[in-house]
């Protein structure tokens, strides 16, 4: 595993709070970036070994930022996912009211888990977009903003105070963190596990996207993440990135990225890796004629016929 993990900074990040969380982490070298795209270039320059960002949240879906850095740049891969419950706490210089909060600020995935509690509380306030939750709380400390909604915890490192906490507009919102790094041999399965890559259609056609999903349906292959993002190239020009449930090293896994490589313009593999939400023993058996067993069996009834020993 890596020496040393970047991850979105600064101190009081609900991202470092997940990193926190991995083991490893208590014997590596925690180092803080302004942003997702100079944590993850961090890894590419081997400033640092690995980067930790967030991916995804139950609440809006993939964070774009990190999607986006993901597409495009020397490839990377991803090698561990965590997942942590968010609840928002306001966070204010001692002394603020209420009625005292005129701006407000937080990373720009933080607003729509808010949205709900703003209009019903702060109904005037004007919203500032930060790097991250905690950078807003700094920016609260220096008196640029009024408040910053962030986690509890981070207020002790800036001199703040929680004015109100557990603050969400959907119970049991997740945010999802992953562990990235240079591309190398992924992990072995667990039973437990999710493959992500890019695609790139050759061209723009009808049943394009029916295409490409039917790689991953003819094989049983469920997926868990399906987000379109603009390659740049011009309106309607998109990329789509991909979670789906099983390891490279499955032959139903294999045989939907041969597929894909077949037909699609480009596919970039992004990683196997295990899943942090169900353990090896909890994920539902392949759906009947998917099974490793089942492909193995039909290569060898082809090959078979090949030989005239149908």
């Amino acid at each position: 595993m890596p020496a040393s993990y970047a991850y979105l900074g600064p101190e009081g990040t609900f991202t470092e709070a997940a990193l926190h969380t991995l083991p490893e982490a208590a014997t590596r070298a925690l180092i803080p970036y302004v942003s997702v795209q100079s944590a993850l270039d961090a890894v590419r320059v081997g400033e640092a070994e690995a980067a930790f960002v967030p991916i995804e949240n139950s609440v809006e879906g993939g964070i774009t930022t990190t999607l986006d850095e993901l597409v495009a740049g020397a490839p990377l891969m991803i090698y561990r996912e965590v997942l942590l419950s968010i609840t928002f706490a306001l966070l204010v210089r001692p002394g603020t009211k209420l009625s005292d909060i005129k701006t407000v600020s937080a990373h720009p995935a933080a607003q729509p888990q808010v949205r709900n509690w703003l209009k019903n509380n702060l109904p005037d306030a004007h919203w500032e977009s930060a790097a991250s939750n905690a950078d807003a709380a700094r920016l609260v400390q220096e008196g640029q903003y009024d408040a910053a909604f962030a986690g509890e915890f981070a207020a002790a490192l800036y001199g703040l105070e929680a004015l109100e906490t557990g603050i969400h507009d959907a119970e049991n919102a997740q945010t999802r963190f992953v562990l990235v790094g240079r591309p190398a041999r992924p992990a072995a399965p667990t039973g437990a596990d999710k493959t992500s890559v890019v695609l790139w259609q050759r061209d723009d056609h009808p049943g394009g996207l029916r295409d490409l999903l039917g790689e991953f349906a003819t094989r049983g292959i469920n997926l868990m993440l399906l987000q379109s993002r603009p390659t740049g190239a011009g309106i309607g020009n998109y990329c789509f990135c991909i979670d789906a449930e099983g390891h490279i090293s499955d032959r139903r896994v294999a045989e939907a990225l041969t597929g894909l490589k077949r037909i699609c313009l480009e596919v970039r593999f992004l990683g196997s890796y295990p899943r942090a939400d169900l353990k090896p023993g909890e994920v539902q058996p392949p759906r009947a004629g998917t099974s490793d067993e089942e492909f193995v069996s039909a290569a060898d009834w082809v090959a078979r016929c090949q030989d005239g020993r149908f």
